[in-house]
């Protein structure tokens, strides 16, 4: 399938239109999940809508977005995080998992749909739209599987710990954010991602 590329700043302007509707996707799911074993903090805090507004982090779904398209640079972002309290989930370490996995899972599925469903019969700019939305939640759905807190693949290591392992690797928590950036940096990283990303992309129809 052969998609007609945009300019740098065409792609990324497109890219966060398409990232807003889908990291918001991606944080509902956790707090329904939370939801379902027991933790209600989401609800109460009224995060399980699609009401774009309250999913707004100021820095990472606007200024750092708007910033990279601008400056031509690759572009990323991330909405407000759904409030999860481990305490109030029926089996802590388990549960955590599973809430965490669910982004991941919703990012793929609504790749899925759109590659498998809409993008066959779509042309020109629906086509363009189409298309980037799903490789958009190609990425997120692997990026976020990444094993480094923060992020959701973070939640699926404790399974293997005990407790000590686990008061261990919370301990690392703090400094995930910079271990990401520093990854990012890193131009080999970025060849190790493109592969899961590539094979999750053909999985779903893009290529």
């Amino acid at each position: 399938m052969q998609i007609a590329l945009l300019s740098s700043l065409g792609q990324n302007l497109l890219f966060i239109a398409v990232l807003f509707p889908s990291v918001i996707l991606h944080e509902v799911s956790h707090g329904w999940v939370a939801e379902r074993f027991g933790d209600t903090t989401a609800r109460k805090a009224g995060r399980i809508t699609l009401n774009p507004l309250v999913h707004i982090d100021p820095v990472g779904t606007v200024l750092v977005p708007a910033v990279l398209a601008f400056t031509g640079a690759p572009v990323f972002g991330w909405a407000k995080p759904v409030p999860v309290v481990p305490a109030h989930l029926h089996r802590p370490t388990r549960d955590m998992a599973l809430v965490g996995i669910a982004g991941p899972i919703t990012n793929v599925a609504l790749a899925l749909i759109a590659g498998k469903v809409f993008l066959p019969f779509t042309t020109g700019t629906v086509e363009q739209v189409i298309w980037y939305f799903a490789y958009v939640n190609v990425v997120l759905a692997v990026f976020n599987l990444l094993p480094v807190p923060p992020l959701d693949g973070s939640r699926l290591l404790p399974l293997a710990f005990g407790p000590r392992g686990r008061r261990v690797w919370s301990s690392i928590e703090p400094f995930g954010l910079l271990i990401i950036f520093a990854l990012l940096w890193i131009p080999q990283f970025s060849v190790v991602l493109s592969v899961p990303i590539r094979a999750l992309a053909a999985f779903v129809g893009l290529t």
